[in-house]
């Protein structure tokens, strides 16, 4: 038998040739977010790639907090982040870090550097700066204060450290190559002082280090071997290799830039996300209607689901826009196999049996997932009055409408065949009550075969139904105008959400819980929303309706 041939993404290539070549003895990733924000689903391509590359070289994978930045940084972020890698790949608090952990030694760093002729206190302004940088085609001019003696720059950095300069007032910079073709190397800033109050060391610090120095040496100090992170940084690897570089690492760490997961007309931007909530046009960070992972995880996706989904994208460099219908197709794909399919009826429509005995129940066996026998079967009680969804009823009917009408026989699904003899209307013409007639010879199970219907529909018994509220969700962006109109704003929906009040089921529901997850009967997929549901109040989120346009391969 001939050895199976398995395929390795780019990222697996390298890593093997760094182990046989024995660069790095083992591997160890790590997924560094900065607390800025709630994590995206984008974040969690990130997270699983890092993690999955551990897990299959037998490594280790970190998560550490970036906050170098505390302007932007909050305790409320840092807890969304631990519950959402904690959700996507369980326990993670003994590998958990923090940059701010490192203020002390990344200082010393930068010590080292200014020692070696590696780094000067700059005092031009942000303005002066960035005029001295040059341009993409012209090289940029060396600062006035490039060439400050070792001593000076010690001086003055401590001065900046104590806090004996104004916010603003210098920074430190490393000294590189102000001609350089690459903008990123022309002196960049690696300190500056900032006065801000940081939610983990406190007021401690008045200075603070900027990103490109910081994430490497972060890298260094935990031993990550590989450094994963999105092609944005391509043109920030020569810098960050010259920090571990002339911060005299042994091991230095490799980065490694992959494609961002793009979704076509979905908000993944922190600060359009962040208006959208406080503007109060979605109900936080959560709303089951973005795709931060809390607000995939509120609206019943499932991390399986995810990982279906990042396993379909795969891992490449060429940035690409991912269809929203694959992550649809791989929740539905998760869920049909492991959810109850029972019977929900979202625009009710009240049916009398007029010749069912009043007073009388039967209870019809229904199958909890007919694609899964082991889930068993259940007892739905039969009764004179149900309800049935007003979409499954029509005076007039289309061509080719095999549901109920004057005058038609359906199938009750799992119970008799039920034929309307008349409805009631109200003073605007809207039927509120069918009169139907059922064939007790025709009792579902009973081997009936004296003749067939077309139209099977699903019911609820109106006296044991249970009264819920159910959220509707389509993409909160108008797909047809794109994300953005021409002066930056959004492209609302604004039939993003749909509230039915008095929704019907069938009494199994009592049983539900928040997080829980069903199929509706030829509805889709809902879960109990874990935010608004309460005792005396069941809500559920949509989280998939059954009709799919993607195709997989």
């Amino acid at each position: 038998m001939e050895n199976e041939v398995v395929s390795k993404n780019f990222i697996e290539q390298i890593i093997d040739k760094d182990l046989e070549e024995g660069t790095y003895e083992t591997v160890m990733t790590r997924f560094p977010p900065e607390p800025n924000g709630y994590l995206h689903i984008g974040h969690a391509k990130s997270i699983l790639l890092n993690y999955g590359l551990a897990k299959k070289y037998n490594g280790t994978f970190n998560l550490r907090f970036d906050d170098t930045n505390p302007t932007k940084e909050k305790t409320e972020f840092v807890q969304s982040i631990l519950e959402d890698v904690e959700w996507l790949i369980g326990d993670i608090k003994d590998n958990l870090y923090y940059a701010s952990n490192y203020f002390e030694q990344m200082y010393e760093y930068a010590v080292k550097l200014i020692k070696k002729g590696k780094a000067y206190v700059c005092h031009l302004t942000p303005e002066e700066i960035r005029e001295y940088r040059g341009t993409l085609t012209e090289p940029g001019k060396n600062s006035p204060y490039r060439e400050r003696s070792v001593e000076e720059n010690l001086e003055l950095f401590e001065k900046m450290k104590n806090g004996e300069f104004e916010d603003g007032a210098c920074v430190l910079r490393a000294k590189i190559d102000m001609s350089s073709p690459n903008i990123n190397m022309r002196d960049p800033i690696i300190y500056r002082v900032a006065r801000m109050h940081h939610h983990n060391t406190g007021d401690k610090w008045c200075i603070y280090p900027m990103y490109d120095f910081a994430h490497p040496i972060e890298d260094a100090i935990e031993g990550i071997t590989h450094s994963i992170c999105t092609l944005e940084f391509e043109d920030h690897r020569p810098l960050y290799n010259w920090v571990v570089e002339e911060c005299e690492f042994v091991h230095p760490p490799k980065q490694i830039e992959f494609a961002k997961l793009y979704l076509q007309n979905v908000i993944t931007g922190k600060r359009y996300i962040k208006r959208l909530v406080e503007d109060g046009i979605v109900d936080g960070w959560d709303d089951p209607r973005l795709v931060t992972l809390s607000a995939l995880r509120r609206r019943g996706f499932t991390r399986e689901s995810l990982a279906m989904f990042m396993e379909l994208v795969g891992v490449s460099k060429a940035n690409s826009a991912v269809d929203y219908a694959m992550l649809e197709y791989c929740i539905r794909e998760d869920l049909k196999m492991k959810k109850p399919r029972l019977m929900a009826v979202l625009d009710p429509i009240k049916v009398v049996i007029t010749n069912y005995p009043e007073g009388q129940v039967e209870y019809m066996e229904a199958s909890n997932n007919p694609e899964n026998e082991e889930m068993g079967t259940r007892k739905v009680p039969f009764c004179r009055e149900l309800y049935i969804d007003r979409d499954d009823f029509k005076i007039e009917p289309p061509k080719k409408y095999f549901r109920l009408y004057p005058g038609n026989e359906v199938r009750f699904m799992n119970a008799y065949f039920v034929t309307c003899q008349d409805y009631i209307t109200d003073e605007t013409g809207k039927v509120v009550e069918i009169h139907c007639t059922y064939d007790p010879e025709t009792r579902s199970g009973s081997g009936f075969t004296g003749r067939k219907v077309k139209g099977t529909i699903h019911w609820v018994p109106a006296p044991y139904a249970v009264e819920a509220e159910v959220r509707l969700y389509e993409n909160i962006i108008d797909e047809e105008k794109g994300v953005y109109n021409e002066d930056g704003s959004l492209n609302l929906n604004p039939d993003s959400l749909t509230v039915l009040k008095k929704c019907y089921l069938e009494p199994e529901f009592k049983e539900a819980k928040k997080g829980d997850s069903f199929q509706f009967v030829r509805q889709g997929y809902f879960c109990v929303d874990t935010k608004d549901t309460t005792e005396d109040h069941l809500v559920f989120n949509r989280i998939v309706s059954m009709k799919s346009s993607y195709k997989p391969n």
